[in-house]
């Protein structure tokens, strides 16, 4: 019997269109979405809580609707379609009763229950990812392909509040690339964290006169994908397009440790906002939940699809009864299996047998 929704632990969005909700203790997933309304056209892009209380999913599709799924209900309860622009969805958040829309092409829309007070806001093509600061929801960071980061204030939406800059020319005296593919918001402060195609972690100061990047970080050898905030807002978890994910301190710039595991393009990846862990998915198709501490893996979930995006639910009891990986399980029960055999010995006519074919096989013909 598949576990309630509202007992999900995280959710996961699927190319195939699929929202699965996860129970971790019970090791269950459920797909939400009927077998027979899947459809790779209306592939999940984006997932955000649509209330505080997290009794609301808005679900972002390929074919620019949002639909609303309710997890006390266990279904889904509203959709709309969100045009302009063109690409896929890069960014969607809620601000009280409005919805948040960003594309790739660079529309950043605020759609109203009054539809002629929407507003449209053109942040610059190429966007990779639109993400809102949960202090402040009326501010919001952009990013892309060449489409350096800009913070903008819904309240102040004429031009953004902060643009930053280009790093300086390389030792050849040539222009760095901008490819910024995540960013996130510090707490309590005004700082912004990057991740780029190119390697780079960045993090950006807009309180201070400086536009370029206070600190930069050069992990692994494959672009860079996700982030997410560890919990203490000191260090950073990045997630690359080769399966490396690493703990990157964010005041000595420099790299904590990797976490190991992974067999594909990290997708989506977030922190729990109080406890030491990581969940993170992709297109080897599993939910992995790492422990940050220990490095340990504490859960990996098989969910058929190739994933895109996820969520985490902070209001579930994630201390109880942590489940041991697939993999674990299988392999004690094979432990204990042969540990269960008899032993049957070897009889000596048998064992001398064999020492004397071993003798005849070394010394040759």
């Amino acid at each position: 019997m598949a576990a309630p929704a509202r007992w999900s632990h995280v959710w996961v969005g699927a190319e195939t269109g699929a929202l699965k909700g996860v129970n971790l203790q019970k090791r269950q997933a459920t797909n939400y979405t009927g077998g027979g309304a899947l459809s790779r056209g209306e592939g999940v892009c984006a997932l955000c809580w649509g209330d505080p209380a997290e009794t609301e999913v808005l679900v972002g599709c390929l074919d620019r609707s949002v639909k609303l799924f309710s997890t006390e209900k266990g279904k889904f309860t509203e959709s709309r379609l969100c045009p302009g622009g063109d690409g896929a969805f890069c960014g969607l958040a809620a601000h009280g009763s409005t919805l948040i829309t960003c594309v790739e092409s660079g529309l950043l829309k605020v759609w109203r229950d009054d539809a002629a007070e929407n507003l449209e806001l053109q942040a610059g093509s190429g966007l990779c990812r639109m993400r809102q600061d949960p202090a402040r929801p009326h501010r919001l960071a952009t990013g892309g392909k060449e489409n350096a980061l800009k913070i903008w204030d819904l309240q102040r939406p004429e031009e953004p509040v902060f643009r930053a800059k280009n790093v300086r020319n390389d030792w050849l005296d040539l222009r760095v690339p901008v490819w910024d593919r995540d960013l996130q918001f510090l707490p309590a402060s005004d700082k912004v964290v990057t991740c780029t195609a190119h390697r780079q972690v960045r993090l950006y100061d807009p309180s201070t006169p400086q536009r370029r990047p206070v600190l930069e970080v050069t992990f692994g050898e494959s672009p860079l994908t996700a982030l997410s905030l560890a919990p203490g807002a000191t260090s950073v978890v990045v997630g690359s397009a080769r399966g490396e994910v690493a703990v990157i301190d964010l005041r000595q710039g420099r790299v904590l440790k990797c976490l190991k595991g992974f067999a594909g393009s990290v997708r989506g990846l977030q922190c729990h906002p109080s406890l030491p862990l990581v969940a993170s998915c992709g297109l080897d198709r599993f939910l992995r939940v790492h422990d940050l501490g220990d490095k340990r893996l504490r859960h990996k979930v098989y969910l058929k699809s190739r994933l895109n995006c996820l969520l985490l639910s902070t209001h579930q009891d994630w201390e109880e009864a942590p489940a041991a990986p697939a993999e674990v399980k299988e392999e004690e029960e094979g432990d204990a299996l042969w540990d269960s055999m008899e032993t049957i010995p070897t009889s000596e006519p048998e064992r001398g047998r064999a020492k004397r074919a071993k003798k005849r096989k070394s010394s040759g013909p």
